[in-house]
């Protein structure tokens, strides 16, 4: 993880304890005028208002209780967690965790040969940043699909659109469907514009249509560009090194006291 701490600190104005932390985006992808073009969020220490946040049964059945800790972690003026791409968001909760309970992060692996679990003490402060291309200039991206040869224009998703699709979803399922089409309704937000048409129509033709060739290609080149914090690491299994992923349990935000 990478983290900044001013050696030398302009005056506290927030009366909080407070860290600046760096966003894996760098602020690339947000509008000239946010103060997230900076690329930096000020973030303050977990409180014990806080963890009564995260020990919310009512906040926990909603699914709602990361975004409302995060939210009130969060200081610098006029951001809340629908402003940021989910990378950054996750390099938040990360910061938040190392600021509360140390980058000491115990938990159950399972040995990617055998599958037996493990218990594994993974050090936080050193998962690395996954950065935008360097050509990224704004939050909007160009690409050709490789079997249609269409063009497309598409954008890395915020918060706010990701609740807007949570949202669609579980109208769709009160209405008694089969299925709920995650996967075209993901597409239609992404999609900007294509062959240089941004109508909604279009959009969603292309979304609904798209063959699943291009449709693994686009997904695979937008996980490709999407900064985010690398939540993997290198563990020593029975002599051998291998890459396991950092699975988020519960012990995650909710150690054992």
């Amino acid at each position: 993880m990478s983290e900044e701490t001013n050696t030398e600190r302009p005056e506290n104005t927030y009366g909080y304890p407070y860290e600046t932390i760096d966003l894996p985006s760098k602020g690339l992808l947000y509008p000239e005028e946010s103060v997230l073009r900076s690329g930096k969020l000020d973030i303050k220490y977990m409180t014990a208002k806080e963890e009564d946040i995260l020990t919310s049964t009512n906040l926990l059945k909603k699914g709602v209780a990361l975004d409302r800790l995060i939210n009130s972690l969060i200081l610098t003026p006029g951001v809340k967690t629908d402003d940021l791409i989910l990378g950054d968001k996750n390099a938040v909760m990360v910061a938040a965790r190392i600021l509360a309970y140390g980058p000491e992060y115990i938990c159950e692996v399972p040995n990617p040969k055998t599958g037996v679990e493990f218990t594994h003490t993974f050090d936080l402060t050193k998962c690395p940043f996954k950065a935008p291309p360097e050509t990224t200039e704004k939050n909007e991206f160009e690409m050709e699909l490789p079997i249609s040869k269409q063009k497309l224009k598409f954008k890395i998703l915020t918060g706010a659109d990701e609740r807007a699709i949570e949202k669609e979803l579980k109208n769709i399922e009160s209405t008694g469907v089969e299925y709920a089409p995650e996967l075209t309704t993901r597409l239609r937000y992404v999609i900007v514009s294509v062959d240089g048409k941004d109508d909604a129509a279009t959009k969603n033709a292309l979304a609904q249509n798209m063959l699943a060739r291009d449709s693994l290609f686009f997904r695979q080149e937008l996980e490709r560009i999407s900064p985010d914090i690398v939540l993997k690491q290198q563990v020593e299994i029975e002599g051998d090194t291998v890459e396991v992923a950092i699975p988020m349990t519960v012990g995650f935000f909710w150690p054992k006291a």
